[in-house]
């Protein structure tokens, strides 16, 4: 076996496309390259954004077997995996807590691979060695710590062995349990979420508002246009500063348009409002909402009844909706434990975070099942799904603040 060679890049176009996207996957679109880069070129990161490029590349004979797509993060905005807490404790201990190495794929509260290893290559080789890499990652930038964010179980699994703290948090996914149709999957809720849904639905086409489902191509440069707006006006109402730029979304269709999957609200030939998602083999990501107008239930029908709707069709077996939400609950999402590692430079952060941590997996790890009795679901009609992201997925197939 050739000896494993590790290089620290700085930028995505230190790698090539082809090489590195043998590596990812059939499950995470956000990890492809042209996504990566495509934040890189646009500006959406980079200096003065808060994430600065530094993917780790590990090679075997010249082929590339292993990366890590790490940034340096000089604050926590766009992880969704919130530390700042620690970084204030970290101030009054007058310990640095920036800058930090994040593994993760920027603003995208999303579940994937972190630790990319090549399928023909040895993982009990590999990742040990990406591990080794990370480590010297935070040597070289003299970070106070590592974080391993929206990872896949086995990966926190393989970390959690190494020297990095388990961290549990949870999302809501939508399961496809095998639905020919909307309806069956309203056959599988009680009574009154059923009722509920087709209300909201009904509210919507009551109000003069007809929904349009495009993807790929067919989310044409005009619709790109139209998207950037609605972000942007989400951004003003919401966060105030929007984390990707103009130029993401004018060369989206070219660079990652294939992935894509816009919903719109119209009425009378004007957008009402619209959604961004993105999909890759069984898989649907929800991302972006926006509206320029309020529309009674548009934001339900066009982030989960018109996606949910579209999973059926396109035979997607899990949707993603993004970050935070339990009014997702009652709408046939199920709670799942979403997972990130943490390792820390300092001794005394180490030991204060590593217990809270501990404590808390355990308490988030206790309230899933009781999360898990409030759905919607009919006695026996329940999707039977994993209570952890990332559990089925493996490694060609892994499983958005939007909504």
């Amino acid at each position: 076996m050739s000896a494993l060679e590790v290089t620290l890049a700085s930028s995505m176009a230190d790698v090539g496309a082809e090489e590195w996207d043998a590596l990812t996957g059939d499950g995470s679109p956000f990890v492809e390259h042209a996504f990566l880069r495509l934040l890189e070129t646009s500006k959406s990161v980079g200096p003065r954004t808060g994430w600065i490029p530094a993917p780790v590349l590990l090679r075997e004979g010249g082929q590339l077997v292993g990366a890590i797509p790490a940034y340096v993060k000089s604050d926590s905005y766009g992880e969704y995996i919130f530390d700042w807490s620690w970084a204030e404790a970290a101030g009054r201990a007058r310990v640095p807590y920036y800058p930090k190495i994040t593994v993760s794929v920027p603003f995208t509260p999303a579940t994937g691979p972190r630790l990319l290893v090549h399928p023909e290559a040895s993982r009990a080789t590999i990742v040990p060695a990406l591990i080794a890499a990370l480590d010297a990652l935070v040597d070289r930038h003299k970070a106070s710590s590592a974080h391993v964010l929206f990872c896949l179980e086995d990966e926190a699994s393989e970390l959690g062995k190494a020297h990095f703290f388990r961290r549990s948090t949870h999302q809501y996914h939508w399961r496809n349990d095998g639905y020919a149709t909307f309806d069956d999957f309203l056959g599988a809720l009680r009574s009154e979420s059923r009722k509920q849904i087709r209300r909201e639905r009904r509210k919507v086409t009551e109000q003069g508002v007809s929904v349009i489902v495009k993807q790929g191509l067919d989310v044409t440069a005009e619709d790109w246009r139209a998207l950037d707006n609605l972000y942007r006006a989400n951004a003003s109402t919401k966060w105030g500063r929007p984390y990707l730029t103009p130029r993401f979304f004018g060369a989206a269709r070219d660079a990652i348009g294939h992935r894509a999957v816009a919903v719109f609200g119209v009425r009378d030939g004007e957008i009402m409002g619209g959604t961004l998602s993105f999909e890759k083999g069984d898989h649907l990501y929800g991302r972006y909402w926006g509206a320029h107008h309020h529309v009674d239930s548009l934001h339900f029908e066009l982030c989960y009844y018109a996606l949910i709707e579209h999973a059926i069709r396109t035979k997607k077996r899990l949707f993603e909706a993004g970050a935070q939400g339990e009014h997702k609950l009652k709408r046939g999402f199920v709670p799942v434990e979403i997972h990130s590692t943490h390792a820390f430079v300092h001794p005394g952060m180490s030991q204060a975070i590593g217990a809270f941590l501990a404590q808390e997996r355990r308490a988030v790890q206790e309230a899933l099942p009781e999360w898990a009795e409030h759905a919607p679901f009919k006695q026996g009609a329940a999707p039977d799904f994993p209570a952890s992201a990332g559990v089925e997925v493996g490694r060609l197939a892994d499983p958005s603040e939007k909504k």
